[in-house]
């Protein structure tokens, strides 16, 4: 299944903006993201362990098959569906690879891949700047999907379709087929979804417009699935109620199978919705707008002196400063809440504070998304905010931003 986009995509699914409450360090590795694979043009690759459960199941399901259509195999067919299972998911690792290279190529980040369960997930940090490169960003992968079926019906052509090589290139063909097919449906977080969106954005004029259309699509597809699906699979649509047939399973898995896609449609174009909204909403977080006024102290200037100056010049921060009124540190705003006020006039404002890293220091233009990830980048309570010519503006609190960003996310659209 296929989430591809800003923030999630593939055989499978673009992630979001960070928001602030997702600060942490830059690391080599995303937690959660299983076992690391490789970084094929500089995107890590993960394998979920979800994947392992999966390819066992289709290992079980599909030597099942091949005990049907090449009994001589014996106990050697599981090593085959074991080799379809990975072949499968190499196919769609390719389907993500298509839209990792198509982001690359518009200057968008990838920040990972990752096959799991159903599918695969490219996850894409930036929005397409226009319809036109969105739609050419969902298309590649079912595109890619489309042109392995054709190769790997050329290659069936040229073998015995009764020999194991015949049976995999079969069952690869098919299984691309699919993919592609179902990834062109046309409802978010698919591929067809985005490509809807993309159409509807260039009528309107409006991205939210496109993603509004797109996920209630969406949502209807999820219904679709859970009802359709056992109706179809169970109506002789696909493989009628003949266990022994390929894809004939009982009820009861046919209902669960559906519920699972639903259930991740659904979820999907409603994560979609929110995405773009909070997307429609990041242009408010402004640097210069949110930061705090604040004033320099000397390090040993008593914490009581210190306070007495910011209330007086209307500042809420304190910045530490040297001989020459350099900023060396920030004062946080933590550590004072912790000094009783009969205490203050006997500790020195240095001792509070922390000293300044590159990281923490900011330009007063940051706004959005750029913003949020500088501040995901170096996590702390304060940030020294200055200007281009390196004048200091002030100082700026997560906690302030934090409360801009819920602000911010609870108004309405426009």
């Amino acid at each position: 299944m296929d989430n591809s986009g800003q923030g999630q995509s593939g055989g499978g699914g673009t992630g979001r903006p960070a928001g602030p409450g997702d600060r942490k360090p830059k690391r080599p590795r995303e937690a959660g993201g299983g076992i690391l694979m490789g970084r094929p043009f500089g995107v890590p690759v993960y394998v979920a362990p979800s994947w392992f459960l999966v390819a066992a199941l289709i290992t079980w399901v599909f030597g099942g098959q091949l005990d049907h259509v090449l009994p001589e195999l014996g106990r050697a067919r599981y090593l085959v569906a074991l080799f379809f299972a990975v072949a499968f998911y190499a196919s769609v690792l390719v389907h993500e690879l298509a839209h990792t290279v198509a982001a690359l190529r518009f200057k968008l980040p990838v920040r990972r891949i990752q096959l799991q369960f159903f599918g695969g997930v490219s996850e894409i940090e930036k929005e397409s700047e226009t319809p036109g490169r969105e739609f050419v960003l969902a298309f590649v992968g079912p595109l890619l999907s489309l042109l392995l079926a054709g190769v790997f019906y050329l290659g069936l052509l040229a073998v015995d379709p009764d020999s194991v090589p015949g049976v995999l290139l079969a069952g690869l063909m098919v299984s691309n087929l699919l993919v592609a097919v179902f990834n062109l449906l046309p409802g978010l977080p698919l591929d067809g979804g985005r490509m809807l969106r993309a159409v509807v954005w260039k009528i309107s004029g409006k991205p939210m417009t496109g993603t509004v259309a797109a996920a209630w699509v969406g949502r209807a597809l999820a219904v679709a699935v859970l009802v359709g699906l056992p109706l179809l699979t169970h109506g002789g649509g696909l493989g009628g109620s003949d266990s022994a047939d390929f894809g004939g399973v009982d009820m009861l898995t046919d209902a669960l199978l559906a519920a699972i896609l639903a259930a991740i449609i659904w979820t999907g174009a409603g994560n979609s919705l929110r995405m773009a909204r909070l997307r429609e909403h990041l242009p408010a977080l402004r640097a210069r707008t949110l930061t705090r006024r604040a004033v320099p102290v000397q390090a040993t200037t008593p914490l009581s002196e210190a306070l007495r100056r910011a209330n007086e010049a209307g500042a809420r921060a304190l910045v530490i400063v040297d001989g020459q009124g350099r900023p060396t540190a920030l004062v946080r705003e933590a550590a004072i809440v912790g000094i009783p006020e009969h205490r203050r006039p006997w500790v020195e404002a240095g001792t509070l504070a922390q000293d300044l890293t590159d990281g923490m220091r900011l330009s007063a233009d940051l706004s959005g998304e750029e913003l949020l990830e500088t501040l995901r980048a170096t996590p702390a309570t304060e940030y020294l905010v200055t200007e281009d010519s390196g004048e200091v503006y002030g100082v700026l609190s997560t906690s302030d931003v934090e409360r801009a960003f819920v602000a911010a996310m609870a108004r309405p659209s426009p």
